[in-house]
């Protein structure tokens, strides 16, 4: 399931909001720090939510997981000021693509990763990769975007490395547009492949060879949120005596 609430759809956003109501009896609206497509996975995820309860912070976490479903659940809670905004205030956010590259595929890691048989090439690829950092227009990876809106965004690391039979992509920016990381990363996984040069990804960005690729997107299930960063995130953090 995706993160974002979708009516009739079970997602990550109304089963936290489902159990918040179960533990607090009020109606919340969380916001999340990054959303997720369906079929990623979060490890990392940040939400923040106003809420009335008289309910100590420390028990949120357990008060959650009780009704939360198994697959979802809830590592920490703190009070922050009134000001905190889980997405807004985030400086960086951090993902990981897993693809498990060997002969056969794993049966307890096909939720997890992406299967790639023929043997890829790691460091064409991480070649390739440092071609995203910086700052660019990534509109041309994010289909659909709205014309309207900035495309821009800011990369500080794109990395790509072998670990025995994985490959591990990992990324860290200021933000992503929908689907660029699994969009970029499908690139660099035909750059892994020999089907392209690592000079693609600058060809790209810049529109030349729009026309020449047959565009698909990494699958989902090897995309994992490892993390969200604050510059100064404690300094949000205050004692549930503070906010009496």
């Amino acid at each position: 399931m995706g993160f974002q609430l979708q009516p009739n759809h079970p997602t990550i956003q109304g089963e936290i909001e489902h159990s918040l109501y179960k533990f607090t009896s009020e109606k919340i609206r969380i916001r999340g720090a990054s959303r997720t497509d369906s079929g990623a996975h979060a490890q990392g995820q940040v939400v923040d939510f106003l809420s009335h309860s008289a309910n100590q912070v420390a028990l949120y976490p357990a008060g959650l997981n009780f009704y939360l479903p198994r697959d979802i659940r809830v590592q920490a809670a703190y009070q922050m000021v009134p000001s905190f905004h889980s997405r807004k205030d985030a400086s960086s956010r951090i993902y990981r693509y897993h693809i498990l590259n060997r002969r056969w595929p794993s049966p307890l890691g096909r939720h997890t990763n992406f299967w790639v048989r023929g043997l890829l090439d790691a460091e064409g690829m991480a070649a390739a990769a440092k071609n995203l950092v910086g700052e660019h227009d990534f509109r041309r990876l994010s289909p659909g975007f709205a014309a309207d809106h900035s495309a821009v965004r800011t990369v500080y690391r794109w990395e790509v490395w072998r670990d025995d039979d994985k490959v591990i992509i990992e990324c860290e920016a200021n933000g992503f547009l929908r689907h660029l990381i699994r969009r970029a990363n499908a690139l660099l996984i035909e750059v892994g492949k020999g089907k392209w040069p690592k000079e693609i990804v600058t060809d790209v960005l810049k529109g030349e060879c729009t026309g020449k690729i047959e565009w698909t997107s990494a699958p989902a299930r090897g995309l994992c949120l490892m993390k969200v960063t604050y510059p100064n995130f404690w300094s949000q953090v205050c004692s549930e005596d503070e906010t009496d």
